[in-house]
């Protein structure tokens, strides 16, 4: 199982993201949080900044969308060349016809739980997706402390993708640091957005490499895990 560590852009330094973004050049993707300030409390980037940052980043995005009506918008994120368009689950009524329309157009498809979210009605629903994403704070700011109380439900959700035999990323977001990561990776996680803990490092590239040893060695069905 591959480990991917995934930068917030969130925690970058806005006036300089080319710059950022050459400082997190070992990392997997990077990932963009998109706020409307209507589903969260909070106001971040549109589709003119990504279709800039897909111009300058060596990395792929990996778009999250924290908004309203993702039928009408996502498939925007997908056709200006995101890698991957996670949605949330919370935020439509018509999750799969969503996920197949950013299929249609080239983009993986991902869809977002919040922590109060219960799983087991999108379960029979998996193979839709390329990537669920388990939010471990309450989307809408970042540098939140990491929730434990989540990692039943990524466990669930990991015995789902192994007894299905899915190609499905696992992913967590929101207090990753190298002790959290820890905790996820042996839950079933096998992607981790990080903001604070790598841009904030002196150094991101050794602390992106840190995380990735730390989450590698604590993965779901390590040896030393039960």
């Amino acid at each position: 199982m591959a480990t991917r560590i995934n930068p917030s852009i969130l925690a970058a330094d806005f006036a300089n993201f080319e710059s950022e973004l050459s400082r997190i050049r070992s990392a997997d993707l990077v990932h963009v949080d998109i706020m409307d300030n209507h589903f969260v409390p909070n106001l971040t980037f549109g589709l003119g900044m990504v279709e800039r940052l897909q111009q300058v980043s060596s990395l792929p995005l990996d778009i999250h969308l924290m908004i309203d009506d993702p039928a009408r918008w996502a498939p925007g994120y997908a056709e200006a060349g995101a890698f991957s368009v996670t949605f949330h689950a919370e935020a439509t009524t018509e999750p799969v016809a969503v996920a197949r329309r950013l299929r249609q157009i080239g983009a993986r498809a991902g869809i977002a739980l919040k922590p109060g979210t219960d799983i087991t009605p999108y379960l029979e629903l998996l193979p839709e997706f390329d990537q669920v994403l388990v939010m471990t704070v309450e989307p809408g700011f970042g540098g939140q402390s990491f929730m434990e109380s989540t990692m039943p439900k990524l466990a669930r959700l990991r015995t789902a993708v192994d007894q299905g035999g899915l190609d499905l990323w696992l992913q967590v977001d929101g207090g990753i640091t190298a002790q959290t990561i820890e905790i996820a990776a042996a839950a079933g996680a096998d992607t981790f957005v990080a903001g604070s803990s790598v841009f904030g490092a002196e150094n991101p590239a050794a602390q992106i490499a840190l995380l990735r040893e730390r989450a590698g060695s604590h993965r779901h069905g390590a040896g030393n895990l039960e």
